[in-house]
């Protein structure tokens, strides 16, 4: 009888192709249980392989403060309230460290113009009773107007607006320790949607803000 032996070639590569064989099973198995693990009836963070908790020692030096360290006094976080009237002509925003009041144009000038009406005289001259509540000493006065007509007219006349006003403040104010912060901003700084008259009527305005006082 004649006896073939395997050449060594040949041995080794059936050796390998098995070992191969093998690798492929055990990935695509491993494969298959992964797919079951990631299944949408199993919440994200059960799995076995979660950490434990974190254990602090409350007698870690570096969650002490140094000797002779203090903490600083607890403040407030800067907190917006915003108070509007029912018509919308009027609103008021009030924060940690400002109070701003902001006219609608409509209640103020006719169209196109920069001079007050009586009523708008009444509402600054209600302003500036705030401002004596607040003891404040700079106060900004800023015009703006909706994106309708050239962006240069637009600043002239948000310009125009915000002197008419400031200049009620200074009579109604008459304090030679007030400093004032006047501009015109046109169109720039919208705070609604210029593509509605709604939002346009909300966008011609006039702010006055001043800081408040410190409790």
């Amino acid at each position: 009888m004649t006896r073939t032996h395997a050449h060594p070639t040949s041995l080794r590569l059936t050796v390998a192709l098995t070992a191969a064989t093998f690798l492929v099973a055990t990935t695509v198995y491993g494969a298959t249980s992964a797919s079951a693990a990631d299944s949408p009836s199993v919440p994200p963070g059960t799995e076995a392989t979660a950490s434990a908790p974190v254990e602090l020692d409350a007698n870690d030096p570096d969650l002490k403060l140094p000797d002779g360290a203090t903490l600083a006094e607890p403040k407030v976080l800067d907190i917006k309230q915003v108070v509007e009237d029912q018509s919308g002509d009027e609103r008021r925003e009030d924060t940690n460290s400002d109070v701003k009041f902001a006219l609608q144009a409509e209640v103020l000038f006719p169209k196109d113009s920069a001079k007050l009406s009586a009523q708008a005289k009444s509402r600054i001259a209600s302003i500036a009773e705030e401002i004596k509540t607040q003891n404040a000493t700079k106060i900004r006065v800023f015009g703006f107007t909706d994106n309708l007509g050239s962006s240069a007219h637009g600043d002239v006349l948000s310009r125009k607006r915000a002197n008419a006003v400031q200049s009620v403040l200074d009579q109604e104010l008459n304090d030679s320790n007030i400093t004032y912060e006047v501009r015109g901003y046109g169109e720039q700084y919208p705070i609604a949607d210029n593509s509605t008259e709604a939002g346009r009527k909300k966008n011609r305005r006039v702010e006055v803000s001043f800081p408040r006082t410190e409790n």
